[in-house]
């Protein structure tokens, strides 16, 4: 394998050991000293349900749970809630498609009950300012905990 690279994977259990022996917090009750970029880590109990990264972390992880977010911004909730209402699968068709459902009155209030829940849901953040070890561990940590609702499928 290449150095560098064996370099890059060596970070990886380490930052996801830091992350998960963080204190939970909830993004209601985020704290002031959160890092500007990193990894995020949303869970119930000892359940791990959601991974993601970003470079404006305070702002992405309000994004998930504002009642005024859209499809695109609550990616989590609108995960949960195509799984609570058995809309699986992707449609790339007017029909079926991500705008279609959230104009679902059904669909709609259960992606929006999903985004009051996450705001309460534990949450922990490891900081990564480097956008290609954000990549990374993003998909490390999806994989070591097997997160359900994370996919990595291209579109």
């Amino acid at each position: 394998m290449n150095p560098k690279f064996v370099t890059l994977v060596e970070l990886l259990e380490p930052k996801l050991q830091e992350l998960l022996t963080m204190k939970p917090t909830s993004r209601a009750q985020l704290p002031r000293g959160i890092p500007k970029k990193g990894i995020y880590l949303f869970s119930e109990g000892s359940s791990h349900l959601y991974v993601g990264r970003s470079d404006n972390l305070r702002n992405r992880l309000g994004l998930h749970c504002r009642p005024g977010s859209q499809h695109n911004q609550a990616t989590f909730a609108f995960r949960m809630a195509r799984q609570q209402t058995g809309n699986l699968k992707a449609a790339y068709t007017a029909k079926g498609s991500r705008s279609a459902l959230v104009k679902d009155p059904y669909f709609l209030e259960i992606f929006n009950r999903n985004k009051e829940k996450i705001n309460n849901m534990d949450l922990r953040f490891v900081e990564e300012a480097d956008p290609t070890k954000q990549a990374v561990l993003e998909i490390y940590i999806a994989t070591v905990l097997e997160t359900p609702f994370n996919d990595f499928e291209n579109h």
